[in-house]
């Protein structure tokens, strides 16, 4: 006799916290399409993290709703699986390679193109997407009941295994780059804190659930324990995903405003603050952005004021997320480039062209 509470009670479960998980997705992704000003390819990945997501969501649903609801009175359809079941895997494996790529694609902009470090994460993400391609499709055509899907135990170990160790391997990656980065800056500085704080956290739930998927199914491997956190773990990617991109603005906040090297922020000043014009001292001098006009502060006594202009240049580069340098120079575009930044943006601020008059 099957247990109904360590099987179908387990799948209901994931089912419900899937579902929720879902809705969660759902409002980031509102947020995102009306706030964000990202280009069409990282707009299609987000559109197709969502079309995955709801798929799996619908196929998910249809599983648990065939065995307690259209079969209530046909307990011999529990040995059975459904085809939603075994389909569903599939589209779980598109959300994660969609994200896990993403993610792969900032560890190689960030590491400066580090063919090595990129490739040990893509063989992660690759493998894990094979092994899920080969199990639903062999599990599609050749397997009719749960017996048949115990021999598949072994590729369902793998599948949870590179998932667990492809997301370690991701966090750890970003976080050492961000790390090895030191701005000279007390707001830079606090930008990659915040960068690395989510990194870390983004990444930790989704290694978490795989872990906890990986542990249940070695542990409880004639229970649908397993199943549960492998239901929600798409969810967990594409929030990750939307979690990450609607932050960035966030970040970006943080660096700006006063920049000094000390992280005492009251001995700077903000050159957004100094006026276009600014009238100082006897001579009428005009000083343009980026120039403060010192007229009367050097006057003394009788003598003719002395005007000195100092003229600092500012530029910060930013990496895009399709790899492309962006500069906060005076442009005409859109400013998409600058929306479309990663939330690992790495700013290197250079303080040059100082001349006294």
């Amino acid at each position: 006799m099957v247990s109904l509470d360590s099987t179908f009670g387990a799948a209901y479960i994931g089912v419900v916290i899937a579902g929720i998980l879902h809705g969660v997705t759902c409002v980031q992704a509102l947020y995102y399409f009306l706030h964000q000003t990202d280009g069409w390819g990282l707009k299609g990945i987000v559109t197709a993290v969502m079309v995955f997501d709801t798929i799996h969501q619908a196929l998910i649903s249809h599983t648990v709703y065939t065995y307690v609801i259209s079969n209530y009175f046909n307990p011999a359809i529990l040995n059975d699986t459904v085809w939603s079941l075994l389909l569903e895997v599939l589209f779980n494996g598109f959300t994660a390679l969609l994200v896990q790529g993403f993610l792969a694609m900032r560890v190689w902009h960030l590491s400066s193109r580090n063919i090595w470090l990129t490739g040990l994460v893509s063989s992660f993400v690759i493998g894990e997407f094979g092994c899920v391609v080969v199990f639903a499709v062999y599990a599609l055509i050749h397997v009719h009941t749960f017996e048949e899907l115990g021999a598949l135990k072994a590729l369902s170990i793998t599948v949870n295994a590179l998932a667990a160790g492809g997301d370690i391997t991701i966090t750890t990656a970003l976080v050492c780059l961000l790390a090895q980065s030191r701005p000279r800056f007390a707001n830079s500085r606090r930008m990659i804190k915040m960068l690395i704080i989510y990194s870390i956290n983004t990444g930790l739930i989704t290694t978490l659930c795989a872990i906890a998927s990986l542990v249940s199914i070695l542990a409880w491997g004639h229970t649908f324990i397993y199943i549960t956190f492998f239901f929600c773990i798409g969810r967990l990617y594409s929030n990750s995903l939307l979690a990450t991109l609607n932050a960035r603005k966030r970040i970006r906040a943080s660096g700006e405003g006063v920049n000094t090297t000390s992280d005492n922020q009251g001995m700077g000043f903000s050159l957004k603050d100094i006026s276009t014009q600014s009238k100082a001292g006897t001579l009428g001098t005009k000083t343009s952005i980026g120039c403060i006009g010192l007229g009367s502060a050097f006057s003394g006594g009788g003598r003719h004021p002395t005007n000195i202009s100092i003229k600092i240049d500012t530029t910060k580069e930013f990496a895009t997320d399709d790899g492309r340098m962006a500069s906060n120079e005076k442009d005409n575009d859109s400013g998409s480039s600058k929306d479309s930044l990663t939330f690992q943006e790495m700013i290197h601020e250079t303080t040059g062209s100082k001349e006294v008059v």
